[in-house]
């Protein structure tokens, strides 16, 4: 697999290098020795998936703190999405700073986000599904988020949000 680096640092694309024949293909979603190789975060602890049925429904801007903290690996297994990550790290020269990272089940590519950034989504197509790699468990009492419309972010979404939930919409501004 390769592992680009994205305008933010420690932030990366993850392309698998999948092996064909006349079968179809086989590729490697996660390999701990190439994480470790790489510097990356490599324990999972959860493998999550997520449907959403809507084009332009948006997720986040989602993260964990204190010893809840998580790296996250997604990957879009059908439809397509923009992954959106926002450097967190008070002391990054990046701080507040975003990239969008496009995946889809074409590419079949997938997204690296490390501890300290927050993370959202928005489909690009209607029935666009996605499973993610987490490091840490689920722990609501330490979930946070930012609001993905803050004017202070500036972040530009491909599309008009169509669906968010509530307490999505609701997290205060910066």
């Amino acid at each position: 697999m390769k592992i680009l680096k994205t305008s933010l640092k420690d932030v990366y694309e993850i392309i698998p290098q999948p092996n064909q024949d006349e079968r179809g293909f086989f590729q490697r979603l996660f390999c701990s020795r190439i994480f470790k190789d790489h510097k990356l975060e490599n324990k999972i602890v959860q493998i999550n998936n997520s449907f959403n049925g809507k084009k332009a429904t948006t997720r986040g801007l989602h993260y964990q703190i204190g010893n809840s903290k998580e790296c996250k690996i997604l990957r879009c297994i059908k439809g397509s999405l923009v992954n959106i990550v926002v450097d967190i790290r008070k002391n990054s020269k990046n701080y507040l700073k975003y990239t969008l990272i496009k995946l889809s089940e074409k590419k079949r590519n997938m997204s690296y986000i490390p501890k300290g950034f927050a993370n959202g989504l928005q489909t690009l197509e209607k029935n666009t599904e996605l499973i993610y790699f987490a490091t840490n468990y689920y722990n609501p009492k330490k979930e946070r988020g930012l609001n993905i419309t803050d004017p202070k972010l500036k972040i530009k979404l491909p599309l008009k949000i169509r669906e968010i939930s509530v307490k999505d919409k609701n997290w205060k501004y910066l």
